[in-house]
């Protein structure tokens, strides 16, 4: 599977859950790194959102990771807890934003 793909994934997830996003207000940058790395944003804004390639403007979370520990992480192979706490996840900004992603996902 390819980033493209994953993310593609991604927006399906969120399609079938809208009410996951009906107040979320936040904007997250990813940065991937590794093979097959890049900078990856999406932005939230009250049940809209985009998801794409390129930095995001003005994030309010930035989280870096390994390009492979996102795949296993947004297929739920890899708890973002236990990442976090490995150090396979770095988490700059708004901590609260980064917990209300990990609902997002689940």
């Amino acid at each position: 599977m390819t980033i493209a793909e994953l993310l593609e994934k991604l927006k399906a997830h969120i399609a079938a859950n809208p009410e996951k996003i009906a107040n979320l207000k936040a904007t997250y940058q990813f940065e991937l790194t590794g093979e097959g790395g890049g900078t990856y944003h999406a932005v939230f804004d009250n049940g809209k959102y985009e998801i794409g390639e390129g930095p995001a403007e003005n994030p309010g979370c930035t989280i870096t990771i390994a390009t492979a520990d996102f795949f296993a992480l947004l297929e739920r192979k890899l708890n973002p807890m236990a990442a976090f706490m490995a150090g396979k996840l770095k988490i700059r900004g708004d901590m609260g934003q980064a917990m209300k992603l990990q609902q997002l996902l689940t």
